[in-house]
């Protein structure tokens, strides 16, 4: 295995690490409304508002939204090739591992973000075609709705989401 992918898997492991810690840390009270320990955490505003973030984070999440939406016109006519759909995929890894390395999130607004995290890291994967049944192009529609998440739920206020 190469010093990337160590890299890549290493982010993958701590992220969703993180994110399983920092969600049971971060929501204590969901448990005295009667949810259950095995339900999936969902994306939760900040008593209404959006999450603040951070320089890095805003910078990583542009990087990601720039790279796709440069390739969205292949991606819609479907002619983007594997190897353009590889490359998005590492963009979007890379842009991951330098927000997870960087962060400098609250713990309640980091737990939220690692809820996206876990899908982008889902859609790279679709889209680098390292899940068998998986179609890449699942992984880029994966990717694009989580930047629109990633939007409704973070104070970014010059992010856009990609218009499809």
């Amino acid at each position: 295995m190469t010093k990337k992918r160590v890299t890549i898997a290493g982010v993958l492991i701590l992220s969703l690490g993180l994110s399983a810690g920092s969600l049971s840390a971060a929501t204590p009270a969901h448990d005295s409304h009667g949810h259950h320990h095995g339900s999936s955490a969902t994306l939760q505003l900040d008593n209404g508002n959006k999450w603040q973030t951070d320089a890095q984070l805003r910078q990583s999440m542009a990087n990601i939204r720039q790279s796709v939406d440069s390739s969205l016109h292949a991606i819609h006519e479907g002619k983007l090739s594997n190897a353009g759909y590889g490359k998005l995929a590492h963009v979007v890894e890379n842009e991951v591992a330098a927000i997870v390395r960087n962060c400098k999130l609250a713990p309640e607004a980091d737990a939220q973000l690692h809820l996206i995290v876990a899908e982008l890291l889902e859609g790279a994967e679709q889209m680098s075609g390292k899940l068998r049944k998986a179609k890449r192009i699942d992984g880029a529609v994966k990717v694009i709705g989580t930047l629109e998440k990633y939007a409704d739920y973070f104070a970014d206020p010059d992010f856009k989401p990609i218009a499809h």
